[in-house]
């Protein structure tokens, strides 16, 4: 059984409200990890939740959240430490849980450099050390300073304990003149056992586990005290380097060893995927004698020029991943099964465990997904576990594999109580009363209240001042809680953010005598939303919410239109065509319920185009619709919705009122000078010498927006072999059309 099957058929509402939950939780989770070195859950649990969100996050890039866990490494620096900002950022790695994980991992990375599958392409693979991770900076052979990884960026001084560590060399010979060596600082079981006997003897309190008590010795503020605790390092990377080490990764950590360094003695290199797993495998038997912990493999690939090539996501290498070591399962009684309504109003089901302990950590709540997954169907209408349905009172499976909340996997029909009733999903939503339909073609039953509705409501505020929407310090979910239903300074949409100091004045400043509240507190509150009233587009664009505009298709919005005055008007101005398309995909839809035939294709086409052509869309609008959904990354989903948000006159007129209080920036203008910066360009046919995914990347840093269809705001068309149909509109519209060879030296040396 695996999570991403599950994940496969969630809805985007279901997706949307998992990712939710996941950011809390792992939220707190690194804060007591990373900071505070006092974990509240295990670090199984911990792995678990992070590749829920990974995977879900895999499936609905569009989803991802401002304050996702993906975009977070560790956690920011504690205070009793100095702090070292890393000259090159300590990421961390994606996660792989199954074989086919494995098997994606190496087709991604084939797929990315042009690589066919028979082509020869090495890994390294060595197992992930369960500690803390360590950066040491060496200048001209001589330690200069040691930091952790902190949160990527920043992390903590801890020079002088590091120093006490036997295994990190003082001195080094024949080094680069600048040197970063990067490990992990771990304990061994047979020092934990013994560090935690005198724990005892002394009446201090015990570790949990050698990881807690290696990071908790690592960052006292009392050297002795570090001193006195047997830690080891594991050498197996490196940060900023005046020279390179080598030309491949396995050769470069024998390197690190000639220096002094101890590496583990059971790195191997493999030459695909299925040699991973078979190193995975030999190294997974071994786990229990190795004397240290680890809670994985690592796999990256050996040419370091390769990995060069490759470069890095926002926070984690595409060369490499952690294969981690599987999850567990427990059976429990299903007490009972809440419905809980997110911000888009999907009716989400959660089902209420007897609490039972799975792989060290106690469950009480699970995932029951949508209505056709309690009643034993999956989104496609087959049958699910056997086409057993679930029942307040059965004895059910629970599987931990990711979940936050984790998955009622499967009924024990044994153990069925003889009054256990078929479940009846709600058509009503249990917060405002609203009717909850489901759209055909949805997994899920929506809310139609809307803005009435305080659950969607409350959450849209929420999202809205989320870190990677307006970001305002000092207004945080629980702040957005408390004014919700505040009498005097209610928050009940954004643009009350903005007039909250005046209201407040109004009713003589009624804020800073509140529990909990001051006149300190107030004044920095006011004053950090006053900051935030100049704010870049894309970050407004991804505040409203609006379903399906995540933060990349923020990004691409702002950055093909520049302007929000500019963007409203485009949508506007589509409307027409974007009910059109609607039409033709209902109508579609309708056809495809009719039985299948031959001619099935062709009458489908047939009737999209007749329901269009019915709309009698003018040439303005399905120009304006074109250009938007001709964005890459964009498509008629995400237009459709952004089309239907700015529609709904309620909701045109809050962002409306929002807007006219804000300053809203301009996407920044490239760093460099650039030939193509701020020209639309279109890739088609085949790429010879990049991928599209490298041809996309570098033309969007050198400035340029990159469309995936010809129109007349098209500049340049850069054309392999196979080119068709836009090479043939490009003529037709007179843009300048280039190949591969003349786009790279148009780009050269930028």
């Amino acid at each position: 059984m695996t999570g991403k099957s599950d994940i496969a058929q969630m809805s985007e509402a279901e997706a949307r409200d998992e990712l939710a939950r996941l950011a809390g939780l792992l939220a707190q989770a690194n804060q007591a990890y990373h900071t505070e070195d006092a974990p509240e859950i295990s670090d199984a649990e911990y792995d678990a939740l992070k590749r829920r969100n990974t995977e879900i996050e895999s499936f609905f890039p569009d989803l991802k959240r401002v304050d996702s866990p993906s975009d977070q490494v560790g956690a920011a620096p504690a205070e009793g430490f100095g702090k070292i900002t890393h000259a090159i950022p300590m990421l961390s790695l994606g996660n792989a849980f199954e074989d086919a994980d494995v098997t994606e991992f190496d087709a991604r990375i084939r797929k990315y450099l042009g690589l066919t599958i028979d082509a020869a392409l090495d890994y390294t693979a060595e197992p992930k050390i369960d500690g803390l991770s360590l950066s040491l900076r060496y200048e001209n052979g001589r330690l200069i300073h040691a930091a952790t990884r902190g949160d990527g960026e920043t992390g903590e001084n801890v020079t002088e304990n590091a120093r006490t560590i036997t295994e990190i060399p003082q001195q080094i010979a024949d080094a680069p003149e600048v040197l970063e060596v990067r490990g992990e600082v771990y304990m061994s079981h047979a020092d934990f056992e013994a560090l935690n006997a005198r724990q005892v003897e002394a009446g201090d309190k015990v570790f949990a586990n050698p990881r807690n008590a290696a990071a908790g010795s690592l960052r006292q503020l009392d050297v002795t005290v570090t001193r006195a605790r047997p830690l080891r390092f594991f050498a197996y990377a490196w940060g900023e380097l005046s020279e390179p080490l080598a030309e491949t990764q396995m050769e470069a950590i024998r390197r690190l060893e000639v220096f002094g360094f101890t590496i583990n003695e059971l790195t191997a290199i493999c030459d695909g995927p299925q040699s991973l797993i078979d190193h995975y495998r030999m190294i997974e038997e071994q786990r229990a004698t190795l004397g240290y912990d680890i809670d994985g493999v690592v796999y990256k690939v050996n040419r370091l020029d390769l990995q060069a090539r490759l470069g890095f996501r926002a926070t984690t290498p595409r060369w490499a991943v952690a294969h981690k070591f599987p999850a567990e399962l427990a059976w429990t009684r299903l007490e009972a099964i809440d419905i809980q309504v997110g911000r888009t109003g999907a009716l989400s089901p959660v089902a209420r465990l007897q609490p039972v302990t799975v792989g060290g950590v106690v469950v009480s709540n699970a995932t029951l997904h949508n209505e056709d997954y309690i009643q034993g169907r999956d989104s496609k209408g087959e049958t699910i576990r056997g086409g057993k349905d679930i029942r307040i009172g059965d004895w059910v499976q629970v599987y931990r594999a990711g979940d936050v909340i984790p998955k009622v996997a499967d009924v024990d029909l044994s153990k069925r109580p003889e009054e256990a009733v078929l479940y009846e999903f709600p058509t009503t939503c249990p917060e405002c009363g609203s009717d909850a339909i489901r759209e055909e073609g949805d997994a899920v039953r929506r809310c139609t209240g809307g803005l009435i509705c305080p659950a969607q409501a409350m959450e849209k505020l929420k999202h809205f001042v989320s870190r990677k929407a307006f970001d305002i310090e000092g207004l945080g979910a629980k702040q957005i809680e408390m004014f919700y239903d505040d009498p005097d300074l209610p928050i009940r949409a954004p643009v009350d953010i903005f007039t909250l100091a005046e209201r407040d004045a109004g009713n003589l400043n009624k804020l800073k005598n509140r529990h909990g509240w001051g006149a300190q507190s107030a004044e920095n509150l006011f004053a950090a939303i006053e900051e935030k009233r100049r704010i870049p587009l894309a970050r407004l664009i991804f505040g409203l919410g609006i379903r399906h505009v995540g933060e990349v298709a923020a990004k691409d919005l702002a950055l093909h239109f520049g302007g929000w005055t500019v963007l409203t008007e485009a949508v506007d101005t589509a409307r027409p065509a974007a009910l059109a398309h609607r039409a033709g995909e209902e109508a579609v839809e309708r056809e495809r319920i009719a039985a299948a035939d031959e001619g099935r294709r062709a009458r489908i086409k047939e009737t999209r185009d007749k329901a269009i052509a019915e709309r009698d869309v003018p040439k303005a609008a399905q120009a304006a619709w074109d250009d938007l959904i001709g964005i890459d990354g964009i498509g008629a989903t995400v237009g459709l919705s952004l089309s239907d948000a700015l529609a709904n006159e309620e909701e045109r007129a809050a962002i409306n009122a929002l807007v006219a209080r804000l300053e809203v920036e301009a996407p920044a203008a490239p760093a460099k000078e650039s030939p193509v910066a701020g020209k639309t360009v279109v890739f088609t046919g085949t790429l010879e010498k990049m991928t599209r995914a490298e041809a996309k990347a570098r033309a969007e840093a050198l400035g340029a927006k990159v469309s995936g269809s010809v129109s007349g705001k098209t500049d340049i068309l850069v054309a392999g072999p196979g080119a068709g149909s836009k090479a043939k509109k490009a003529a037709d519209l007179g843009v300048e059309t280039i190949d591969e060879d003349a786009w790279l030296a148009l780009i050269e040396g930028l």
